[in-house]
């Protein structure tokens, strides 16, 4: 038997799975898949992004999908567009050996009218944003009658970018559904709340974020300079990879403009991924990012959700993030499928606490590179 098979999982999706190459659960899928085929229940698992909770969450989901009721019966809940995407994506992929299961991702900065036509037809599972699905609400122009099972995945970030209140108009609107499972990699006083005021009282907790989580196969690394030497650092690391390919993390909108222009000035073929362009244009840079046109993509925290990419190999922390959870979604965009990454820190000497803080937390060690002269 597989692991996936000792866990309970389904024939048809373990299959699905090994189609994947993915035969072993990893930590969060071996302590979550359990409860959540074994229990009508009310769910909290608490995991950074890298960990596989999709598949945590996605194969019990689909296990409970009533392929012959063409009703929605399961929700699923994302912060952006491109995780909603993915998880649609991953979703679809586990069902390769399934009886038809079919899934719909919606989501803002596209026709609502094309959304709407695709979900006139046999629908099983929708994959939304928040201000979409409440816009289809009130069009009355999706179904939730039947949905037994509602998803929040990565919960605190809906919170940070503004979606609280039609969370929780959402969840109103679902106080009947038997099934809630939430996700999130911190658990703010929102989350809470929302924990308190949806949520049974004997809700089960899974909690592998943290240390236990952090993907062995990254080398967390530092240099320590000027404000001044970043950029040509940053160059002669680029330099140094070759055709290898990876995301720059900046704080602000403000910064990979900035930093992008410069690149471009030294031909790196790059371009800048941030919260002001229009659907349109995002999803031509993560086009021509995702076809290779470009070698380096330069993001924003926020904007950068969703983005998975097989074979990045570096991420570079330009700017570190405001909050330590960050460091963990954006270092997991490499060494992904069991390759080997790393994750570099461009840091000011008055940072190196921040590095300090970054081991002690997350139970990783960095090693400090000296700048190349």
């Amino acid at each position: 038997m597989s692991g996936f098979e000792e866990l309970g999982v389904s024939e048809e999706f373990v299959k699905g799975l090994a189609g994947l190459k993915i035969f072993q659960p990893t930590k969060i899928q071996e302590k979550v898949i359990p409860i959540l085929l074994n229990n009508t229940t009310n769910f909290i698992g608490q995991a950074h992004t890298g960990t596989g909770k999709t598949a945590a969450f996605g194969i019990p989901l689909l296990q409970t999908i009533d392929p012959d009721l063409e009703k929605i019966q399961g929700l699923i809940l994302c912060p952006t567009r491109e995780l909603g995407q993915q998880v649609a994506k991953q979703l679809f992929k586990f069902t390769k050996f399934s009886r038809k299961i079919f899934i719909e991702s919606v989501y803002g900065g596209t026709s609502i009218d094309e959304q709407i036509q695709r979900l006139d037809r046999p629908t099983h599972i929708v994959v939304a944003t928040p201000g979409r699905l409440i816009d289809l609400i009130n069009r009355k122009a999706i179904d939730l009658a039947n949905v037994s099972t509602v998803i929040l995945d990565e919960a605190d970030e809906m919170i940070s970018m503004g979606f609280k209140d039609e969370l929780e108009e959402i969840l109103k609107g679902l106080k009947n559904v038997d099934q809630k499972w939430l996700f999130s990699a911190t658990m703010p006083d929102d989350i809470k709340s929302i924990v308190h005021d949806y949520l049974s009282e004997n809700v089960e907790r899974v909690d592998v974020s943290s240390k236990n989580v952090v993907n062995k196969n990254i080398a967390h690394q530092y240099i320590a300079c000027t404000e001044n030497d970043k950029l040509n650092i940053l160059f002669q690391f680029l330099k140094s990879q070759g055709d290898n390919r990876g995301v720059v993390f900046c704080r602000t909108k403000a910064a990979t403009q900035k930093l992008a222009m410069q690149l471009k000035a030294k031909n790196i073929a790059t371009e800048a991924l941030h919260g002001d362009l229009s659907q349109r244009e995002r999803d031509k840079v993560m086009r021509a990012f995702k076809n290779k046109t470009h070698r380096v993509l330069i993001s924003t925290d926020v904007a950068a959700r969703g983005i998975d990419i097989d074979g990045l190999t570096f991420v570079i922390h330009y700017q570190l993030p405001e909050k330590e959870e960050y460091y963990t979604h954006r270092a997991g965009r490499t060494a992904r499928a069991g390759n080997e990454g790393v994750s570099l820190c461009l840091i000011t000497t008055s940072e190196i606490k921040k590095i300090r803080f970054y081991e002690r937390v997350l139970g990783i060690t960095f090693t400090q590179l000296k700048p190349n002269r």
